[in-house]
């Protein structure tokens, strides 16, 4: 009878040890505590690592706005968990490509209107320049920058992404072949 007493204790004490432990830990999930990510860490250091989102770069003209465009958006977009797009500036085009058809703040809209597109950024140059390059690495926090697999040269013949290539922090995305803006328009003809 003694060891039958001795059982039911033992089970008794076990059972409310783990209502009352279940109940603290409950307690603790619900005070969300900032500088604690776990139950585990307040009751024995442990910790998590947070990952880090990757944050992706892509630029382009996105003039007249088309289902290439949208294309490459949602590329760039599945290399990464947030997708900042630079616009190119009116003038940029203009010295580059010949005079765009949509402005800026339009082309801006439709840009931010796409679901892939975490941020916008105005004004981007049309190459990838030392000194936008610091500033998307270090002001937005930039991991990567995107481009397409068709060549993105400069009047001059040098690539655009160079210094990015340079730097490896450069990934590349397939270009939809059938559709562009450039083709479209026609290509402009510069009177010197």
């Amino acid at each position: 009878m003694a060891s039958d007493d001795c059982s039911s204790k033992l089970i008794a004490a076990v059972v409310l040890g783990g209502i009352v432990l279940s109940s603290s830990l409950f307690a603790l999930h619900l005070l969300h505590l900032p500088a604690l990510s776990s139950p585990g860490e307040a009751l024995w250091g442990w910790t998590r690592r947070r990952k880090k989102p990757v944050r992706v770069y892509m630029d382009g003209c996105f003039d007249m706005m088309h289902y290439g465009h949208c294309n490459a958006l949602r590329q760039a977009r599945a290399l990464g968990d947030v997708l900042v797009v630079g616009v190119v500036s009116d003038d940029e085009i203009t010295a580059n490509k010949g005079p765009p058809v949509t402005p800026l703040h339009e082309r801006m809209i439709m840009v931010g209107a796409v679901k892939w597109v975490d941020e916008v950024i105005p004004d981007a140059p049309y190459a990838i320049t030392e000194e936008f390059m610091k500033k998307l690495f270090n002001e937005y926090n930039i991991d990567y920058i995107i481009h397409g697999d068709d060549p993105c040269l400069m009047p001059d013949g040098t690539d655009a992404y160079a210094l990015a290539k340079k730097a490896g922090r450069y990934k590349q995305i397939k270009r939809t072949e059938g559709v562009s803006s450039t083709d479209i328009v026609g290509t402009p003809t510069f009177v010197l």
